[in-house]
């Protein structure tokens, strides 16, 4: 080991001290070994005032939080510019991501999480702002699970302590909708089957209205909802040709994922749609089902109120409520203007269809209860008791007393 003093690799006294970029340094004159190094100046108000800053406190310690906060914010601009959102809509997601990742919560997460992070501020800032954005939509641009998104999302709502309003349906119609291939002529979209935006919006802004009326939306995703009420719009513009096309064939054509639940959707919208057709003087010698229906949508939808009133009548309803007292919810606006949840609507043969949320009406089977254990023998009150439980019946300091001594015994 070399002396004191001396360089540990030649043994040369010969040591200096060198200015070297501001930054003083002991070296050796002989091998050039560099034995110690001094304090660094950074940017910092100090720099001002020819104050040197011990290197915990400069720039480099901070360095790779740097690095992943400048590929964070890169991301959050780029996924902003891929949505084409306004610069407000930017600025703010930027300093939402700023401020999460000073946050300890943050600071320990995986890479994948750190990354999510930027799309949920872009995806907050535009609930924020009534942007009509999903966050399926992100998800798919970020090519992330839902269940991690939300977990981030959640986290990041939490801790920010931030406000975010819900999507309301009708923007979720708009959002939709927008990435339909309908609208446009493609080799893909026959001819008959291209449709003007607007009028396919205000068709199936109409269905969703009506079907939010009739309980169908109640406890449901939306997405489900949008996609057969659209289809419904989509086939009652033009049935001739498109009366045929199914369901699935439509999505197809129009580029957007089949949910499972849409067929039970479209069943249930067909449902209210021919009991609301049966109230129509000019249809009643007719006989209709879920295809032809659909020819009269717009009548429906025109003379909705009126129709709804018919088919859900008030008398039938109060019958149904004589019959089933307590049963249902007077939470519906269609259902509390007439006073009563129940509302029968004729069907075939004159039987009654409540009023009510489908998983009221068609509740889902659940497990029959154990059968009941044999009743206990009454008690008579001599019964022995445990010695676990005697202390409990003992009251005076005097029985206490006894009932130690007895138990030394």
């Amino acid at each position: 080991m070399a002396a004191r003093g001396c360089c540990p690799e030649c043994g040369s006294a010969a040591l200096v001290e060198d200015a070297h970029y501001a930054q003083q340094q002991l070296v050796c004159a002989a091998c050039g070994c560099v034995l110690a190094e001094g304090l660094l100046t950074t940017t910092y108000t100090e720099e001002e005032h020819l104050r040197e800053v011990a290197y915990s406190q400069s720039t480099g310690q901070k360095e790779q939080l740097s690095r992943c906060l400048q590929r964070g914010i890169r991301r959050v601009q780029d996924l902003c510019k891929v949505l084409q959102l306004p610069a407000v809509f930017e600025e703010t997601a930027v300093s939402y991501f700023q401020r999460a990742l000073q946050l300890p919560a943050f600071h320990l997460v995986s890479l994948e999480k750190k990354e999510l992070l930027g799309g949920c501020c872009v995806f907050v800032t535009c609930r924020q702002h009534n942007w009509p954005l999903t966050m399926g939509t992100v998800c798919s641009l970020l090519y992330a699970k839902q269940d991690l998104f939300a977990s981030v999302y959640l986290s990041l709502q939490k801790e920010l302590g931030l406000s975010v309003p819900a999507l309301s349906l009708a923007d979720l119609v708009t959002t939709h909708l927008n990435s339909f291939w309908l609208f446009q002529p493609t080799a893909n979209v026959p001819a008959p089957f291209l449709e003007d935006k607007e009028k396919l919006l205000a068709r199936t802004m109409g269905i969703v209205e009506l079907a939010s009326e009739t309980w169908l939306v109640t406890g449901r995703h939306p997405v489900p909802i949008v996609t057969a009420a659209a289809f419904l719009a989509w086939q009652s513009l033009q049935p001739g040709p498109r009366l045929s096309c199914p369901l699935a064939r439509f999505c197809r054509l129009a580029g957007v994922d089949l949910p499972p639940p849409a067929h039970l959707r479209l069943k249930e919208l067909l449902e209210i749609l021919l009991g609301m057709a049966s109230q129509l003087s000019w249809l009643r010698g007719f006989t209709l089902d879920k295809k032809t229906v659909v020819k009269h949508i717009g009548d429906l939808l025109q003379h909705r109120v009126f129709l709804l009133k018919n088919a859900f009548s008030q008398q039938d309803g109060e019958e149904q409520c004589q019959d089933s007292p307590g049963q249902g919810s007077p939470s519906s606006p269609l259902v509390a203007q007439k006073g009563c949840p129940l509302a029968g609507k004729r069907q075939r043969g004159g039987t009654l269809r409540p009023l009510l949320p489908p998983c009221l009406i068609h509740p889902r089977k659940r497990p029959r209860p154990a059968a009941p254990s044999a009743p206990d023998s009454a008690a008579t009150g001599d019964e022995p008791i445990s010695d676990s439980e005697i202390e409990q019946y003992l009251r005076s300091p005097e029985e206490i007393r006894a009932f130690r001594k007895a138990k030394a015994w």
